[in-house]
Parts: C-alpha cells; sequence; structure tokens
C-alpha cells in the first residue's frame, strides 16, 4: 500500500488546487522515541526539503548521537521545549524558537520534561524523511539495533547507539533501547 501512495506523490505545483494540511493530515508513524508525521515529501517539494512534526514522550531521548553527510535540520519547537546536543554544546529551545542541526555535526535530541513536547522538523534537502518510514517498517517486525546503523548508512549519516546509556543517564532520560 505505501508503494503505491509513493508513486502517486508528486511535486505540488498549485495546479492541483489548494493544499493545505490538517492537524490530523498526513502519515504517522511511532519509532517509541519519537513519532513522525509526515507532511511534506521531498517527492512534493521538488526535493528542495521535507516536513516532519515529531511529539516527543516526556523524558526521552529521541536517537543516539548521530550525523548527516547530505542534510541540514531544523526543530521548530512547537509545544513544550528541547534539549539538544550539538557538536559539543548543550542547549535548550523553547516553544518558537527555532534550533539549527547542520550537515557533518554530531548532534541528538531530547524531550527534558514531564510536558508533551511536539517540533516541526525542517530537513534539506529533502530525503531523509524516508530513513523514518523504512525504520518504522524495519520496527513492525523483529527490529535489532545493528539495522539502524545500516540503515542510517544507506541514507547518508552515521549513529552511535553505544553513547544511549551516557546521554541517558546525564540528562535524566529513557530510551527504548535500554528496556529490556
Amino acid at each position: 500500500m505505501e508503494t503505491s501512495a509513493q508513486q502517486k506523490r508528486t511535486r505540488f505545483d498549485a495546479s492541483q488546487g489548494p493544499r493545505i494540511i490538517g492537524p490530523d493530515d498526513g502519515k504517522a508513524v511511532d519509532l517509541r522515541s519519537v513519532g513522525v508525521r509526515f507532511m511534506a515529501w521531498g517527492e512534493e517539494t521538488g526535493g528542495g526539503f521535507s516536513l516532519v512534526e515529531h511529539p516527543i514522550p516526556p523524558k526521552t531521548l529521541v536517537a543516539p548521537l548521530h550525523r548527516h553527510e547530505r542534510e541540514d535540520e531544523y526543530s521548530f519547537v512547537l509545544e513544550g521545549r528541547m534539549g539538544a546536543k550539538l557538536g559539543d554544546d548543550v542547549v535548550y529551545a523553547e516553544t518558537g524558537d527555532l534550533a539549527f542541526k547542520p550537515r557533518n555535526q554530531w548532534h541528538t535530541f531530547w524531550n527534558p520534561d514531564e510536558a508533551p513536547c511536539r517540533i516541526l522538523e525542517i530537513i534539506s534537502p529533502a530525503g531523509f524523511e524516508h530513513f523514518f518510514d523504512q525504520l518504522a517498517t524495519l520496527m513492525a517486525g523483529e527490529f535489532e539495533p545493528e539495522q539502524l546503523e545500516e540503515l542510517g548508512a544507506a541514507h547518508g549519516s552515521a549513529f552511535q547507539p553505544e553513547t544511549i546509556p551516557e546521554l541517558c543517564a546525564e540528562h535524566g532520560l529513557t530510551h527504548p533501547m535500554l528496556e529490556g
């Protein structure tokens, strides 16, 4: 079914009429440490960018330290507060803030609070949104942590899963890879 949906995605050029994506529109997946709601796929934007919404559960690390070779990411905080490690710096972005995660910089992010956090993630150029979609498919089956590194490499990204325990301990967080 997703294959046919991907085939139907084409560049939005306004010839199709107005386009509004409502708060419940777009494919949504749960990656356990973060949700992903796909709002604009690269195929729809001409490849310039993709847009996803990430709801992040309270006190949860989204991912191990990682870096992207191909994309810059911009995280706009819609609700709550987002913590992030950007290179050697730890920063906190509040509602209304925009955090920049440039390509080739080791980074990660999390929800530091007991309250909900939601961010809009602009990925430029597009393409990495397909990583999330493919990861959701892998996680629906027998998921092994090594698959994260393999999938990341296929998308020009490197992951350091061994950083999860230290990051969680340092910032008082949890992550699904720490669970049994």
